[in-house]
């Protein structure tokens, strides 16, 4: 089991938000933390830790500098999410990211998109993609949800269809939208079935909140999969310790 760092950029600044509040408007954002430091800042961090395979999330338009100062500070550490398409991706990976993170552009009109999914694997390659599956609970069900998490696709998270994106991706990165950003305890059972279906390197996002979660994350999943905490480090305003979080995780 890896931590996986994160750095979510919000109209250019370093933020920690309720997913679910996002709108295109930004008025109606639920921020848990707004930094006073840069992308730099945290991606220089993550370097010194020797932390690789983190995140940088553009939430909205506006962050492409921050991202790209990230990148730039950490060459080959992180990965790159939020409006990336077939068309911008190179500048991504050129700039130091090493994989590009995509969802709305392969999810389209609530359907998975083949004729994108395939553009963009010819574009970067499939062991430079990483697919986001953010997904909520429907009918008993983890069904992937678009359109700033607010639109249900007909796209759900099971065995079968994991297995076939795997042909196209070098990882998974799965934001459990029902808890992410709310600090409210892992989703036990959405965790318990990835660690069951996935066999490529998988890193699991929401609502991990203490030294206990991260316990129980380990039991359940037995070191398969990865895990991101956001809001509740200290770094972030919360009152996890971030170094003690690093070093958890790499016994």
């Amino acid at each position: 089991m890896k931590f996986r760092p994160c750095i979510d950029l919000h109209s250019g600044k370093v933020k920690q938000i309720v997913g679910e509040t996002l709108d295109a408007s930004g008025k109606g954002v639920v921020e848990n933390f707004v930094s006073e430091h840069d992308s730099a800042y945290y991606a220089d961090m993550f370097l010194r830790d020797k932390l690789t395979g983190g995140h940088v999330i553009m939430l909205g338009g506006g962050n492409e500098e921050a991202a790209l100062a990230a990148l730039r500070a950490y060459p080959g550490g992180l990965q790159i999410g939020g409006g990336i398409h077939a068309e911008n991706a190179a500048l991504y990976l050129e700039a130091g990211a090493s994989h590009v993170i995509v969802t709305s552009y392969i999810f389209r009109d609530g359907q998975l998109n083949m004729g994108n999914l395939q553009r963009i694997v010819s574009e970067v390659g499939k062991d430079r993609l990483v697919i986001d599956l953010s997904c909520k609970e429907k009918d008993d069900q983890w069904v992937v949800v678009t359109n700033q998490w607010k639109t249900f696709s007909s796209f759900t998270v099971n065995e079968e269809n994991l297995r076939e994106l795997e042909k196209y991706c070098d990882e998974f990165l799965v934001h459990a939208v029902d808890v992410e950003g709310k600090r409210t305890g892992i989703l036990r059972s959405l965790v318990e079935q990835l660690a069951g279906w996935v066999t490529i390197p998988t890193t699991y996002a929401g609502g991990a909140r203490s030294f206990e979660d991260l316990e129980l994350f380990r039991s359940l999943t037995a070191g398969k999969l990865d895990i991101t905490i956001g809001s509740a480090l200290d770094i972030f305003g919360g009152s996890l310790s971030y170094q003690e979080v690093v070093a958890a995780c790499s016994r």
